[in-house]
């Protein structure tokens, strides 16, 4: 069952992929913003997954962060999150970053619980409707 507390982690090293460069979100060799989000939204998406109702997952929907301090190629990177609040289908966790010599980024992330099939119907009927 879903509750306040319930606490995730992830974690990776610091290599060519996960760089600003390879991500595109600028060009020295060092641990991207876009990669920590995505660590920060793993932490959360996985700790809460197991407590889901069959069918259902959850969406990243906000995502308000800091990023303090770079990280080199090499370095291990872990990310944490705090479920600080249930509302309804909406999830708000607190999300930390760090790198083995301490804090690099955090703030809060927001998910929704969705029906996956529901979801994924709704994205599919787009393509319908796209624009030129």
């Amino acid at each position: 069952m879903l509750a306040v507390g319930t606490t995730g982690r992830a974690a990776c090293r610091v290599e060519s992929a996960n760089t600003a460069p390879n991500m595109g979100s600028g060009d020295l060799a060092v641990f991207a913003t876009p990669s920590m989000i995505a660590l920060m939204e793993s932490a959360a998406s996985k700790s809460v997954l197991p407590l889901l109702n069959p069918g259902e997952t959850t969406v990243g929907t906000h995502m308000d962060v800091t990023h303090t301090s770079a990280t080199p190629v090499g370095m291990e990177i872990r990310a944490e999150s705090r479920l600080e609040e249930i509302d309804g289908r909406r999830l708000v966790f607190s999300v930390k970053a760090y790198d083995e010599t301490g804090t690099i980024g955090e703030g809060i992330h927001e998910r929704f619980i969705v029906q996956k099939e529901k979801f994924m119907l709704k994205a599919e009927a787009k393509k319908g409707h796209a624009h030129d």
